[in-house]
């Protein structure tokens, strides 16, 4: 049984990034999962002055200690004006100045979603081309367009069919690379 952390690269607390991540992450039933919220680790707008004058928060350490405790993750990114956010994108810069390695031997399944049909393509592209830089695997990656066409928040489930087998077909994939 592995160990593989879920959250959204997302500060709202109505994302629907954190609804598909959560959707994903409650289909895997043969690994130990757990969901974490980033909104739960406040790191304030990178700077290295900052970093020089306050050196490394207790919830940067945290974070990092609970990414490095896990042998997976499963991520879902947002995008704003065509990349990731800002506030998925200061994680990364503090995690990575704290360890530049931070996701060594990290298996990742990346995900993205927006109300538009692209689906967030730009960030999760982004994602695919940064998050190995700092020792991720990118395993599998899925972008899911229209959002709000294609996904009943009221019934918690996707309503388009080929998109369904589509993610139940990369979730498979992903199983099987971290039983490697």
């Amino acid at each position: 049984m592995k160990k593989i952390l879920c959250f959204a690269g997302s500060n709202s607390r109505h994302s629907i990034n954190t609804i598909l991540v959560n959707y994903v992450a409650n289909k895997i039933i043969d690994h130990e999962v757990k969901i974490i919220s980033l909104l739960d680790y406040e790191l304030p707008m990178y700077s290295l002055d900052l970093e020089n004058e306050r050196s490394f928060s207790a919830d940067l350490q945290v974070l990092r200690n609970i990414i490095k405790d896990h042998d997976a993750l499963i991520i879902s990114v947002n995008e704003h004006n065509g990349s990731i956010s800002a506030f998925f994108k200061n994680h990364l810069d503090w995690l990575s100045r704290l360890d530049r390695n931070f996701l060594e031997g990290k298996k990742v399944l990346l995900m993205s979603t927006s109300p538009g049909a692209r689906g967030a393509k730009s960030a999760l592209e982004f994602c695919k081309l940064v998050l190995p830089r700092f020792g991720a695997e990118i395993v599998e990656s899925f972008s899911f367009p229209s959002f709000q066409d294609n996904f009943s928040i009221e019934e918690n489930k996707i309503t388009n069919d080929v998109l369904e087998m589509g993610l139940n077909d990369m979730l498979s994939t992903f199983e099987h690379h971290i039983n490697l």
